[in-house]
């Protein structure tokens, strides 16, 4: 084959996400290093393997307005096998199951993620947005926050300009007067933003309790909820350019906190909103 007709390599997000039909409402995919976290995947990474399980689900309607993924146990590095499945299709939105299942070393099937996924055809409307994208700098004018020292894979993944609230400089239990944080962000390397590529995106921020006190207590998200206020042509209009990206905790009690967080592209549009609930240990 000429080279100009080599394929290009696919990209680290889409590699990590890739699912092969494996039978009735049945995906096979595997972890992959590019996105692993301390001791398993960036979460954002299983939720939008969960999400994509949908999206190439034949008896698709629509796209994704809403997706709740709960992180019911550890997931393991290899095989992993996805089943989405409609629960009930109406005129105009559809509601999933999806599971991500691993065999355990005992040789049985176990559950690691859970999620509900709502779909829709959505129609032209009236619209307007109570929530307009915070006056910003740049994201040209700003350097690009350093990651370097961290042995966490899927860091490098982002390209992250931090504004405010960026990972702590210091370890030593300081107070800060919030939780909030506001990054220019993108794939790295570049990529087209799509519904998944999105919900990871969603999940890129460190926990909020970590910048409140600056100390790395253990955490672990139980569950995630991202609800998408853009359809497929507006983030196909984002190309791969950056979006602004801002979280806050609005409570840190008996061992949870919560995190908020909205994601504008550079024309201001809100493409979505997310929420979790974290668990942390004193």
């Amino acid at each position: 084959m000429p080279a100009d007709h080599i394929a290009p390599p696919a990209h680290p997000f889409d590699s990590a996400i890739a699912l092969a039909p494996a039978g009735t409402h049945l995906f096979n995919g595997a972890t992959s290093p590019a996105y692993w976290n301390m001791i398993g995947p960036f979460g954002g990474l299983t939720a939008a393997m969960a999400l994509q399980a949908v999206l190439q689900h034949p008896q698709l309607l629509g796209e994704p307005i809403s997706l709740t993924v709960n992180f019911a146990g550890p997931v393991a590095q290899g095989p992993i096998t996805a089943r989405a499945r409609p629960a009930r299709t109406n005129r105009s939105t559809q509601h999933w199951w999806v599971e991500l299942l691993q065999t355990g070393a005992d040789g049985t099937e176990q559950v690691s993620t859970t999620a509900t996924v709502v779909t829709a055809a959505r129609r032209p409307t009236w619209g307007a947005s109570d929530t307009p994208m915070p006056a910003v700098p740049a994201p040209e004018t700003l350097a690009r926050s350093d990651r370097s020292g961290t042995p966490v894979a899927w860091l490098a993944r982002y390209e992250v300009r931090a504004i405010q609230g960026d990972i702590p400089q210091r370890w030593d239990g300081q107070a800060a007067d919030d939780s909030l944080s506001r990054w220019w962000l993108r794939d790295d390397p570049p990529r087209p933003l799509d519904f998944a590529s999105l919900t990871a995106m969603a999940d890129v921020f460190f926990p909020r309790v970590w910048l409140k006190r600056a100390s790395r207590v253990p955490v672990g998200t139980v569950s995630m909820t991202v609800y998408f206020h853009a359809d497929g042509a507006q983030l196909t209009g984002c190309g791969s350019g950056h979006l602004l990206a801002e979280a806050r905790a609005l409570n840190f009690r008996h061992g949870f906190f919560d995190q908020t967080g909205l994601l504008w592209n550079t024309q201001g549009q809100l493409l979505c909103s997310t929420h979790q609930i974290v668990y942390y240990k004193e």
